[in-house]
């Protein structure tokens, strides 16, 4: 009976898994058209409005779940409110941040340079998570590294500054998940959506209402599928990491230069330049190699 027990474990730790991978992927095809509409809003619209309008879809969302689970008070009570605090303005940070880049930047350029948070996971992940970082995780983030490098070029005269901003923005991605991976270990999925509303909801909303420009109809209209693509996308992420380690995860976070890429080349016509596509080769193959290594 132990036997078949001790069988039974792997397999349903495997589905698990399997279905973590799959919840990452169908997020990150999820952020990939949220930022193709952020892309294409972000010419007219302040990125403060914009995130506004995502908070507040999600905290109704958020209080209705928690309502529906058990209550507010219930869903309020957290084990780590400070990182939950710390973890839902990196949130809203990284929005703000990528956003803003997106105003200067194509889509799979600014989504090959984000693309380096998997690695920037990786090293922190001993920190926040205590998990092992070897020799060859490093060997694996310096080849990312060296991809970001080409993808700026510093020193051959076509450095943008605001290529620095998906770079911030992936270090708060990269937190936001090692912290997502840490509160999802000991709160619910209704306290971590809520903490994430709330302290999001009360930051773009200090800087959204004075930003404030009146939509069209139309705009209306993709303001709407925005701020409900950024819900589900995070939501699908927070419980992908409830399912599976963050290191499993970070492979199939790729998928979202792939889908960024599409987007960019269907709706803006973007093509990524030659030294883009082989940063994001490096960046790519460093990432892989980092998070499959034992």
């Amino acid at each position: 009976m132990n036997s078949q027990v001790m069988l039974a474990l792997p397999r349903t730790e495997a589905a698990r898994t399997r279905r973590g991978i799959g919840l990452c992927i169908l997020a990150m095809l999820v952020f990939a058209s949220q930022d193709g509409i952020t892309k294409y809003l972000v010419k007219d619209f302040s990125i403060a409005q914009l995130l506004m309008m995502r908070y507040w879809v999600l905290v109704v969302a958020a209080i209705g779940y928690a309502a529906w689970k058990g209550g507010l008070r219930i869903a309020a009570r957290s084990s780590l409110p400070w990182l939950q605090v710390l973890r839902s303005l990196l949130a809203i940070g990284e929005a703000a941040l990528f956003g803003w880049g997106l105003h200067y930047l194509g889509l799979s350029e600014s989504h090959a340079l984000l693309a380096v948070f998997p690695l920037i996971t990786l090293a922190l992940a001993g920190v926040f998570l205590g998990e092992v970082v070897g020799i060859r995780h490093w060997i694996g983030a310096l080849v990312g590294f060296a991809g970001t490098l080409v993808i700026l070029r510093p020193g051959f005269g076509v450095f943008d500054a605001a290529a620095l901003l998906p770079l911030l923005a992936a270090l708060g991605f990269a937190a936001y998940n090692l912290l997502s991976r840490k509160t999802g270990q000991s709160d619910s999925f209704a306290t971590n959506m809520l903490y994430m509303a709330v302290v999001g909801t009360i930051a773009s909303t200090c800087f959204g209402i004075p930003a404030w420009l009146p939509p069209s109809p139309v705009e209306w209209v993709l303001l709407g599928v925005y701020s409900v693509a950024g819900m589900i996308g995070h939501l699908l992420l927070i419980k992908a990491l409830e399912y599976a380690p963050a290191a499993a995860l970070q492979p199939f976070n790729y998928t979202l230069l792939v889908f960024a890429t599409l987007v960019g080349l269907l709706v803006f016509g973007e093509f990524p330049d030659t030294w883009t596509i082989a940063g994001a080769a490096l960046v790519l193959a460093g990432g892989i190699y980092a998070a499959r290594v034992r």
